[in-house]
């Protein structure tokens, strides 16, 4: 098989010319860096966490790009030609866009409200406060192959995407339709979906497409439900990664550089009690998102 990218956790193979093949490693990341330590069977686990999602949205007439899961940690998809700016004329591509949407103050939002980056008044915020659900959906687009994600006005995303407004209205409305079906799901098994991102195609009738993983552990953010109604905000995602990187102070250390030019710090491995608590947190997600057993 034909290597044809090696991303930081996916490794993805030509399968002749219309189908790929992901392969799911057990590498997590963080801040953009690849974490050196392997996390048992976190590959697998994103793997067929997406798959169910995959099969759901075929079901709501939302066209994916999912073939099949031949084995446990490995999804043959319909190939699509990938461009660095979107073709505006062009068709069956790849749009090098990331699609997120947001229903809670959390993360990195919550840093950008309180930096002024984002104007909580023009969002209909009075008071920024972390876990508070948001009066709307909040819906925006970043950069997928630059080397840090950056966030683009819709106008920008139009034309880097090769999309018309009515084509990115449509993909957004697909998007509130995928995960209020998503959080009415994972709410039964006590999650609560607090924002995720989704990466799209168009095919020769420039049709959108859903294309690469979503709904998981890694792509999306899930709180524990019952701990989120007491007032606490007990992540269940690939923040709790994050949380201990930003604890131990790795993470200024890197911000600094990047915002200095400055050479980057290696990041530390996991501790061992990590690694294993981090495995488990994604076999019980698998279970809790998807409602099988693992």
């Amino acid at each position: 098989m034909e290597l044809v990218r090696k991303g930081k956790v996916k490794e993805v193979y030509a399968l002749g010319e219309k189908e790929l093949l992901f392969v799911f490693t057990d590498n997590i990341s963080v801040f953009d860096k690849i974490i050196p330590s392997k996390i048992p069977y976190k590959g697998a686990s994103l793997a067929r966490t997406s798959a169910h999602w995959f099969k759901i949205v075929s079901n709501m007439g939302i066209k994916t790009h999912f073939i099949e899961l031949p084995e446990m940690n490995k999804m043959k998809v319909r190939r699509f030609q990938i461009t660095m700016k979107g073709k505006k004329d062009g068709n069956n591509f790849l749009i090098p866009l990331e699609f997120i949407t947001r229903y809670y103050i959390a993360g990195s939002f919550y840093d950008r409200l309180l930096k002024g980056k984002i104007n909580p008044a023009e969002i209909g915020i009075k008071n920024v406060k972390y876990g508070e659900p948001l009066p709307q959906p909040f819906f925006e687009v970043t950069t997928k192959f630059e080397e840090y994600d950056r966030p683009l006005s819709f106008e920008e995303a139009m034309e880097i995407g090769g999309l018309n407004k009515d084509e990115l209205d449509d993909i957004k409305e697909k998007i509130l339709k995928i995960d209020d079906v998503i959080n009415k799901d994972v709410m039964k098994r006590g999650l609560l979906h607090v924002d995720g991102k989704k990466e799209w195609a168009l095919d020769d009738e420039r049709e959108p497409v859903l294309v690469d993983t979503f709904g998981t552990a890694d792509e999306d953010r899930f709180w524990d439900l019952e701990e989120y109604k007491k007032g606490n905000f007990v992540e269940l995602s690939k923040e709790f990664v994050r949380k201990y990187y930003k604890d131990i102070g790795y993470y200024d250390m890197l911000m600094k550089a990047r915002e200095k030019g400055e050479k980057e710090p290696d990041i530390p491995p996991l501790p061992e009690d990590l690694v294993k608590k981090t495995s488990e947190l994604y076999l019980m997600l698998y279970e809790k998102i998807t409602g099988e057993k693992w």
